[in-house]
């Protein structure tokens, strides 16, 4: 008894472990990129099972999902694509929720250029506007959403850079090569506010709500780790990571 008194902790260890860890390959809407790096980091020290993202446009993961790309599970940017793949026999119904609701924030990288209403845009102080592509980005859906209400989609069309996806339109504006950007308030918060630079975070009743939806595919449907992923997503101490990056719930 006394030689296996040192392997004693190991053996507690492995006896807290699942009892067969798994790992899930996730298709990650490109605005949750920085809360998903922890979130995965978490998930894999609490459950042993291991998530493993790629992160991009969400309209692009449908296609590449109804072409058969191995994704087991998709975070999305909205709610309309996991629905369409429920429908569409793609995905597990049970197993949809939302995991986020996102927040549009006009951001320039240039400190005191974006006031507190957005009123650049009514300006000709810039000549460049970043938005994610609206065909594939509900974000830049949205941007366009309020820019329409506000009676300017006309006249800043003609100053529109459009990225693929969120985080290439972020590239845009903190690189400079746009001097606003919407982008998602998640990618330019730091300690619960806009670290850098300047922004108006739009105000929700401006667009549709960006009700960001989770579902486990139907490939995915039975893997230990991408159920254990969408309960993970639920508990606590992931709500509050997803609140700190500037999402309500």
């Amino acid at each position: 008894m006394l030689a296996i008194r040192p392997f004693a902790p190991l053996i507690a260890l492995l006896l807290a472990m699942p009892a067969q860890a798994a790992e899930v390959s996730v298709a990650v809407a490109a605005n949750f990129t920085a809360p998903m790096k922890v979130i995965a980091a978490e998930f894999a020290k609490d459950t042993g099972h291991v998530a493993k993202p790629a992160y991009g446009a969400t309209g692009k993961f449908y296609a590449q999902i109804r072409n058969g790309a191995p994704f087991q599970m998709l975070l999305s940017a909205d709610d309309e694509t996991p629905a369409k793949l429920v429908q569409e026999g793609m995905a597990d119904p049970a197993s949809r929720f939302t995991y986020a609701v996102g927040t549009l924030v006009l951001w320039s990288a240039q400190p005191g250029f974006v006031d507190g209403k957005g009123d650049v845009l009514k300006k000709s102080q810039f000549n460049k506007l970043a938005l994610a592509n609206p065909k594939l980005a509900p974000y830049g859906k949205a941007a366009i959403e309020v820019l329409t209400g506000m009676g300017l989609l006309d006249s800043v069309t003609p100053k529109f850079v459009l990225g693929e996806n969120i985080a290439q339109t972020w590239q845009f504006a903190s690189t400079g090569n746009a001097e606003l950007g919407f982008v998602a308030l998640s990618q330019v918060m730091k300690d619960g506010k806009i670290g850098s630079g300047s922004g108006w975070i739009v105000p929700a009743k401006l667009h549709t709500p960006i009700r960001q939806d989770a579902v486990i595919l139907s490939v995915g449907k039975g893997n230990p780790a991408a159920e254990a992923l969408v309960k993970y997503l639920k508990s606590d101490k992931v709500k509050a990571i997803i609140k700190a990056y500037g999402y309500d719930l």
